[in-house]
């Protein structure tokens, strides 16, 4: 329970923070420059996120910006296009450049080498469950799974699948953040009803994020068990 409390309160404060960064312009700016490019918005925007997934830049920021921009319907596909994108693009830089990095990097780590040879076994599936779990961040694993010998496409779809949960609850919250800074704007004043309904899509959403990820966990859990046995 109490790490459910921490997730929300994080999550709050990045709401917090991208609601204090739209106040100043800065978020409204980057909105627009990418709004403004027309047609061309949704595949600049799908660049962007692959791009950012190969820097390290986490993803919740474009994530957000996709509901924001292009609302859930849009949003959805768009953040989980760009995210596998980005994925399968480090996932090949993994397995070819920096193919020595990564295997001294993570030689050591118990958590990559469970999720390495769980990959070995039950391929994409694993793929798909690590997506779901906070086991191994969403950037660097990418590149470690570069070094497993999983297929590309393989690994493409997997991350497409694993990380449409979590994109769906984000680009919702994103629709939500834009709301709130339209009301805030003056654009129309909010009854307590739709206030109340906006903080609960946020608890709703936190909390579906953090049950999914236990069910993913737990699932880990049980392969892992079955590949000692």
């Amino acid at each position: 329970m109490l790490r459910i409390i921490i997730r929300l309160g994080v999550a709050a404060l990045v709401v917090g923070g991208l609601y204090a960064l739209n106040r100043l312009g800065v978020i409204e700016s980057a909105l627009a420059a990418i709004e403004s490019l027309g047609a061309w918005s949704m595949p600049a925007f799908v660049l962007i996120h692959a791009l950012s997934v190969v820097a390290f830049i986490p993803s919740v920021l474009p994530t957000f910006a996709a509901g924001v921009l292009f609302g859930l319907a849009w949003g959805i596909p768009l953040t989980v296009l760009g995210a596998a994108l980005g994925a399968v693009t480090a996932f090949a830089i993994g397995r070819s450049v920096g193919r020595g990095w990564v295997e001294r990097r993570f030689a050591q780590d118990a958590r990559f080498r469970t999720l390495s040879e769980l990959a070995e076994v039950r391929g994409w599936r694993i793929v798909a469950l690590a997506r779901l779990t906070p086991i191994f961040p969403f950037s660097i694993a990418n590149y470690a799974f570069g070094v497993t010998p999983m297929k590309g496409w393989h690994y493409f779809g997997a991350t497409a699948l694993g990380t449409i949960p979590s994109n769906a609850v984000y680009v919702y919250l994103g629709t939500l953040t834009g709301d709130v800074a339209a009301a805030a704007d003056g654009h129309r004043a909010r009854s307590p009803l739709e206030w109340a309904l906006l903080v609960g899509g946020f608890v709703i959403a936190g909390l579906l994020v953090a049950y999914l990820r236990r069910l993913a966990a737990e699932s880990l859990q049980r392969q892992r068990s079955e590949g000692e046995a």
